[in-house]
């Protein structure tokens, strides 16, 4: 009974992201704890993942059934009524708002109903089904967790804030490229206008190439802005080239599913070093500011 309702909340997805918000909360903490606000931003973000994901499946339902990953799938089995999952998504969304809300300030709520907003209005809604650019779209959601954490803790939308979103933003495109390469005939099945499917696998390599390195230039800003420290600067450099490597040999690969399997693998493991880093290699010196909104 409990199971089919974890499952649809897709426990991966929250633990991935989970990983990112502590990363972002403890590098704004530098070194000095809140933890009753660690554990309502912790709690408030699994929440209102949870409630996206859920929500994401209710959507997804009829497109879930012709794809090999997910034909066995909470709602696709029909374990769970549609109208029984709306109201858990719900109630899930509404509980985490809340607690990001007075456990944590009113700016975490807000980019936490921005993200919201826009996986689950704009991407699930719209763009996945009619968009190339629904993956760029898709991005900005992913990349709010650890906005929100680092948020929860500085009160305000800085430049330390504005490049978190920017790496994780970057993170997770060519992340989610690899994704669409080695399950392309599901996507192909589906008729989501992935760019893989759309435009080529070819076209696809470059689009990983250049948005990894991008990454490996918004990763070093942390450091160079003044918000990590050199141990994190030297693992941000060492997987990010690590990673390009990788993209690089796609190019001579005869094995396009393989490559990507391996390329999606790694970068799980590349963000997640890079949460690890910033959460225990943070500067405690006052950053040069950039950028500073105060909300």
């Amino acid at each position: 009974m409990i199971k089919k309702y974890l499952q649809v909340t897709k426990p991966g997805i929250i633990f991935g992201n989970l990983i990112s918000v502590v990363g972002g909360f403890l590098l704004a903490s530098k070194g000095s704890i809140d933890f009753p606000l660690f554990l309502a931003a912790f709690v408030g973000v699994s929440l209102v993942v949870a409630s996206g994901c859920v929500f994401n499946n209710y959507i997804d339902r009829d497109i879930d059934k012709v794809m090999e990953r997910t034909k066995n799938r909470v709602l696709v089995k029909g374990l769970i009524p549609p109208k029984t999952t709306l109201v858990y998504a719900t109630i899930l969304g509404i509980l985490g708002f809340v607690l990001l809300y007075v456990g944590a300030n009113p700016l975490s709520m807000w980019l936490a109903v921005m993200g919201f907003v826009v996986y689950v209005g704009v991407y699930s809604l719209y763009m996945k089904r009619h968009s190339v650019y629904g993956t760029l779209i898709g991005s900005l959601s992913g990349a709010a967790p650890p906005v929100i954490g680092y948020c929860a803790v500085s009160g305000q939308f800085d430049t330390g804030a504005a490049i978190l979103l920017l790496i994780f933003a970057l993170w997770q495109m060519p992340h989610s490229y690899a994704i669409a390469i080695f399950r392309f005939k599901d996507y192909q099945a589906a008729n989501i206008p992935v760019l893989p499917v759309v435009k080529g696998i070819s076209v696809a390599k470059h689009h990983i190439t250049l948005y990894i390195v991008a990454f490996m230039v918004a990763t070093l800003m942390l450091t160079l802005s003044g918000y990590a420290g050199y141990k994190y600067l030297i693992v941000a450099a060492a997987v990010s080239v690590w990673w390009l490597g990788m993209a690089l040999r796609g190019y001579k690969t005869e094995n396009d599913s393989l490559w990507a399997r391996k390329l999606f693998a790694f970068s799980i493991v590349a963000i997640t070093s890079l949460s690890v880093m910033m959460s225990i290699d943070f500067n405690t010196a006052a950053p040069s500011s950039l950028l500073t909104y105060v909300w």
